[in-house]
């Protein structure tokens, strides 16, 4: 396995700042990715469902990924292969393979029902094109099917899995793939970012989250704390994050995270989607709730971003 390939640690499933176009603000994100970086986390997951990765055509992610591995380096950056379509799929792991990065990630395709047979086949063309370690991707609430897990064990027999990522209302199946994952050699890391005390408890080489985009050093903190044996107690973080989870939940996700990155003064661009003037007013009551909890923290705002804003108020 590459050594690149991540294996532990704290992930940000990315938030990717949009012009009203579509088009991905560079600068923006650069300043975004250096204020996690500043907090220490171990890597990123390009173009995933906090990502928005629906929302660009081929192209476009193909030059968003390349942006993020320049802007994300050191840290590692694993793909967000997946699509409906196999040509999209194939297409964005040669390129994804091409600029140097560790791994891929795939979803099953989403839209019309898939068999698991199918989902199997769809898995293994993905990680036979790109050529690149795979991490399975689950999140059936998205795609409509749920990766079972003996698909998971037909993946890891037949390509070079890495992990996979368990996101979803499915708690509890984070036991059966952490058990099945030290069989055949691969790790699992959590999209379930308010409960990671327990994910860590049960064996967890990590999370893959979106609030990691919102509160980086929460989040990090619970990981040294409870795998790497830091000192200090993980409850108050926890607890943290919890509250962060209970006001996000206002609001749909991705939108949410959104919300609470404006909150830390963070760069989030325009809306991908048609946002209802309900949701928008959900999301700025959002945005002034965490703006408070976080002073009363301590967790102050992005400098860089602060400062970008400032600059182009001038």
């Amino acid at each position: 396995m590459n050594p690149q390939v991540p294996t532990k640690g704290v992930l940000a499933a990315l938030w990717l700042p949009t012009d009203a176009n579509g088009n991905l603000l560079t600068h923006e994100l650069g300043q975004n990715l250096a204020f996690l970086k500043s907090h220490g986390i171990h890597g990123v997951l390009a173009l995933g469902s906090t990502g928005e990765f629906p929302q660009f055509d081929i192209e476009q992610r193909k030059r968003a990924l390349a942006t993020m591995a320049e802007l994300a380096a050191p840290l590692p950056v694993i793909a967000n292969v997946s699509d409906i379509r196999p040509r999209a799929v194939a297409e964005v792991g040669r390129f994804a393979r091409q600029i140097g990065l560790p791994a891929i990630a795939i979803m099953t395709p989403g839209f019309f029902p898939s068999s698991q047979d199918d989902v199997l086949a769809h898995f293994l063309h993905a990680a036979d094109t790109s050529g690149l370690p795979t991490f399975l991707y689950n999140f059936p609430e998205l795609t409509g099917t749920r990766i079972n897990l003996e698909t998971v064990a037909a993946f890891a027999d037949r390509a070079p899995m890495a992990g996979i990522k368990q996101s979803g209302r499915e708690f509890d199946y984070h036991k059966d793939l952490i058990r099945l994952g030290k069989e055949k050699n691969f790790v699992v890391f959590s999209g379930a970012d308010t409960r990671l005390l327990e994910i860590f408890a049960f064996g967890a080489a990590g999370c893959i989250g979106g609030l990691v985009n919102i509160a980086p050093e929460l989040m990090v903190h619970l990981y040294r704390v409870c795998c790497e044996g830091a000192a200090g107690s993980p409850h108050p973080a926890f607890e943290r994050l919890q509250k962060i989870g209970e006001i996000v939940d206002r609001l749909t996700f991705p939108l949410n995270i959104g919300a609470g990155m404006e909150a830390r003064r963070l760069h989030v661009g325009e809306p991908k989607a048609v946002v209802s003037p309900r949701s928008r007013e959900i999301y700025d009551g959002i945005a002034m709730d965490l703006r408070t909890l976080f002073a009363e923290w301590g967790l102050a705002p992005a400098a860089g971003a602060a400062a970008l804003r400032a600059a182009g108020a001038a």
